[in-house]
């Protein structure tokens, strides 16, 4: 099992490599000065030189990505004499649009967008183990027939749409709630629930759909192997065999596509946030794309590849220890 988590982590450790170079390179590659974008329409040329060599885009390419490599382990100074500014590691370059180095906005977006993707990720794991596991158990009745349905629904509708609807209905409609607006959970605790509960539930509702789909499937394959049939020849209790044999047999496919959700949740959920207006890294990303904020967009953009890349060797490890055979491929 230890050889088997080294490989793991050694070769994501490779692929993180290998994404920040790809990711740093498609944006310094893209037909446009970064220096250009630091200041307005009016900005002279003299002084779109001196930001070029202050923010080292007058080196060569892969100079300008040793020193972000290097910034993100040892930090970065802008500049030079009473100008020059240091942004402390992990730096992820600097924003001038913002005035703020990218990592200081990644850090204060990020809190909001992990709140809320787990949140969702507790709810719909919830929601949907738990009526794919009953929908299963109910097989051929008007139990899994409805559940059919609304599962059927709640993959065709989109997530702006049912965010809207959720916003309509229960804030301006029926006024259960007032209209969301972000605290920290350790300054105001009532304000951040209310924030938060109605974009949990958009997001749990619909991810919760699929789940349904998954689990039921998984659980029905599971109940026709042998060791479940076995399990029930020896006189085992249906809870204790569904518990102990078949939930463990159906989570596996279901750990692989959980994991992969969750780091995209964490990388940004963009529409989410837009449309509750949460200050999550998905409206930071939104706002460097529509002011042209490079920096920004290759900061967040590596954030969520990493994450990404981190569950992933997540989820191999958690499949080794459900499926030991895993471990011997």
């Amino acid at each position: 099992m230890t050889t088997f988590i080294a490989r793991r982590i050694l070769f994501a450790l490779v692929l993180l490599a290998a994404v920040s170079l790809f990711t740093y390179l498609l944006f310094a590659l893209l037909p446009t000065d970064p220096a250009a974008l630091t200041c307005g329409k009016n900005c002279k040329p003299e002084l779109i030189a001196a930001n070029r060599v202050r923010l080292g885009y007058d080196k060569p390419i892969y100079e300008q990505y040793w020193q972000f490599i290097k910034g993100i382990f040892a930090g970065r100074t802008y500049g030079s004499g009473d100008i020059a500014f240091t942004c402390p590691a992990p730096s992820l370059g600097y924003s001038f649009n913002q005035h703020e180095c990218v990592s200081t906005l990644i850090g204060k977006t990020f809190p909001v967008t992990a709140f809320l993707s787990l949140g969702a990720f507790i709810l719909w794991m919830l929601l949907g183990v738990g009526t794919g596991t009953f929908a299963a158990l109910h097989r051929g009745k008007w139990q899994d027939r409805l559940t059919s349905v609304v599962t059927s629904i709640g993959v065709s509708l989109p997530t702006f749409y049912v965010g809207l609807l959720v916003l309509f209905s229960v804030v301006i409609w029926l006024q259960w709630l007032p209209f969301p607006h972000y605290a920290s959970p350790t300054e105001n605790l009532h304000d951040f629930l209310t924030a938060m509960i109605l974009p949990w539930i958009t997001l749990a509702v619909l991810s919760a759909a699929s789940y349904t789909r998954l689990t039921r499937n998984g659980v029905l394959e599971a109940m026709n192997e042998d060791f479940v049939r076995f399990g029930v020849a020896k006189g085992l209790k249906n809870r204790t065999v569904i518990r102990r044999y078949v939930l463990r047999a159906a989570l596996i496919p279901i750990v692989t596509i959980a994991g992969l959700d969750f780091a995209a949740l964490l990388g940004g959920a963009i529409v989410t946030e837009s449309v509750f207006s949460l200050p999550g890294m998905g409206r930071l990303a939104i706002r460097s794309v529509t002011d042209s904020d490079l920096p920004v967009l290759v900061g967040t953009t590596l954030v969520a590849a990493v994450f990404i890349v981190m569950a992933n060797t997540i989820v191999d490890i958690v499949y080794g220890v459900l499926d030991p055979r895993v471990r011997v491929k």
